[in-house]
Parts: structure tokens; C-alpha cells; sequence
């Protein structure tokens, strides 16, 4: 039996039984992104006609943002698309990362829309533009109030329970624009009371409800690209290794690419042990890692020779 050295053994990946079904959570991801968008759809285009109706720019801002969604969703799809590809030379780890990246054009739709909607309400209210209507308008704000919290209801839990940041991101996304109605709703109630500047004052508040969120959403996609992890997960998968009889020390890093989380565990090890005892203890630290950390799909083993 050989003995391990004293450098860098090389690394050794170990499958993980499947806990989830990967067909039906992309099945799940791609049929609430479709709803999704037919609801948003309905949803945006009858407040547009209420907007045109009305005058009002705090809904047609609202409208606009909401059939922005229906090309976001066309991202998030494609997104979850190409991430069905399997590995090749070219790309060894698969597009799982093309969730992450369909990201991104969730937060350049939501810095758009923060930017439409901006200069028209800026735009309106210096004008002293007028907005008559009012009680129809006020129904489209609630439909979009209500249309906006079911879609964002309905991808929130579907994100979570298949643990896509980017269908989460989305969701978020819906969610401020359930918060953009209410603006324009509040605008609307103002200039039914006699305050004409009320909805150019809500269409900047919608502006500003849109860029907080935008800043958040886009917070976490940078971070999620830049491979930032929970330092809860690394500091439970060194734990659940550096326990392990003969091994000394252990260093964990982690990322996540799309919806898989991948651990690799660098271990120094006793000097003594021989390579296929540190092959077996390398299989029981990947039962022990999935132990603490649930969510891991992928394992990665590397020992090193303690020094004596």
C-alpha cells in the first residue's frame, strides 16, 4: 500500500445521492415562470389602457414595469434553458451558471423601468399635467396591486422550494411592483381629493420603491456571481470533516453555480494513513458534510500529510 506524501494529493470528487428530482424542479421553474408572465401580461396591459385613459403616470409607470416582466420572464426561461446542457471541454462545470446570469437581466429591466418611470413623473409634474378618470384608474392600481402579489406569492414559494436565487429574484421583482401600484393607488386617492400633484408625487415614489429594490436584487446577483456562500455552510462543512478520526485539520470552500452547491474540502490528514484509507475517509467525509449541509450536490476530497 502506498503512503500519502507530503504534498498536495489530488483531489478526488465523490457523487452524492440525488435528494431532489432536477427534471421536476426545472419543469416547476418553467411552469411558474410561464403563468407568471401570462398573468403579468393581463395584468400590465389593462393597466396601460387605464393609464392612457386617465392620464395618470404613476400607472402607466406601473404598467410599463409590469410588461417589462413579461420579457424578464422570457430571461429567467432561457436562463433555466441552457442550464439543462451537460458538461463539455468547453464548459466542464455545465451552464448551471446561466440561472445566475439570466439575473442580471432581471436587474437591468428593474433599472430600466426605475428610469422611465422617473422622467415621466418628473415630467408630469412640472407640466401640472391634469388626470381625470379617476375612479377607473383607482381599479386598475388595485388589480395591479392584487395581480402583482399572486404572481409574486406563487414564484416566491416555487423559487424557494427548488432554491432558485433567480426565480426568487423575480418574485422579489413582482413584489415591488405590487408596492408600485399601491404607490400609484395613493397618488390616485390624492388627486380624487382634490391634490392634483398627487400622482406625479406617487410616480416618484414608485421610482424610488423601484431602484431600493433594484439595488437589493442586483446586490445579490453580483454576490452570487462573485461565488459568495453563507459562512454558516463552510464553517459546517469543516466541522462535520475536522471531526472525523484521522484528520487534523480541515479547510472548506464552497460555491454555488445556478442551484448547485458545490464543497470542496482541503484535509491534512495523519501521515500514516495509506491512500485507500484516505480514499474511505474521504467517502465518509462527503456523508458527513451532507449530513450538516443538506443543500451540497457536489463533493470534492484533497488530503495533505500532516507534519509529524
Amino acid at each position: 500500500m502506498h503512503k500519502i506524501s507530503g504534498q498536495r494529493d489530488p483531489a478526488a470528487a465523490f457523487t452524492l445521492p440525488a435528494l431532489r428530482d432536477d427534471a421536476s424542479e426545472r419543469r416547476q421553474a418553467n411552469r411558474a415562470v410561464a403563468v407568471s408572465a401570462a398573468g403579468l401580461a393581463v395584468t400590465g396591459i389593462t393597466e396601460l389602457l387605464i393609464a392612457v385613459l386617465t392620464g395618470s403616470v404613476g400607472l402607466l409607470g406601473d404598467a410599463i414595469h409590469n410588461l417589462s416582466d413579461v420579457s424578464t420572464s422570457a430571461v429567467v426561461f432561457l436562463g433555466f434553458r441552457l442550464s439543462r446542457r451537460g458538461p463539455t471541454e468547453r464548459y466542464p462545470y455545465g451552464l448551471d451558471r446561466a440561472e445566475d446570469l439570466a439575473g442580471i437581466g432581471i436587474a437591468v429591466v428593474i433599472w430600466a423601468s426605475a428610469a422611465f418611470a422617473g422622467y415621466e413623473s418628473v415630467r408630469k409634474l412640472i407640466a401640472h399635467g391634469a388626470t381625470g378618470h379617476i375612479w377607473i384608474g383607482i381599479a386598475g392600481a388595485v388589480l395591479g396591486i392584487v395581480g402583482n402579489q399572486a404572481v409574486a406569492r406563487y414564484k416566491l414559494a416555487t423559487g424557494k422550494r427548488i432554491r432558485s436565487a433567480t426565480l426568487i429574484a423575480d418574485a422579489r421583482h413582482s413584489w415591488l411592483d405590487a408596492l408600485s401600484s399601491a404607490g400609484a393607488l395613493a397618488g390616485l386617492v390624492a388627486v380624487a381629493l382634490g391634490r392634483r400633484w398627487g400622482d406625479p408625487v406617487a410616480g416618484i415614489a414608485v421610482t424610488m420603491f423601484i431602484c431600493h429594490v433594484g439595488y437589493d436584487v442586483t446586490t445579490d446577483v453580483v454576490r452570487r456571481l462573485a461565488d459568495s456562500v453563507d459562512p454558516q455552510i463552510v464553517a459546517a462543512a469543516e466541522a462535520a470533516a475536522g471531526e472525523l478520526p484521522g484528520v487534523v485539520h480541515a479547510h472548506a470552500r464552497a460555491r454555488w453555480t445556478g442551484r448547485r452547491l458545490r464543497v470542496e474540502v482541503e484535509a491534512w490528514v495523519h501521515p500514516g494513513l495509506t491512500a485507500r484509507e484516505s480514499d474511505a475517509l474521504g467517502r465518509t467525509a462527503a456523508a458527513a458534510v451532507r449530513d450538516q449541509v443538506p443543500d451540497v450536490d457536489s463533493f470534492t476530497w484533497a488530503t495533505r500529510a500532516a507534519p509529524a
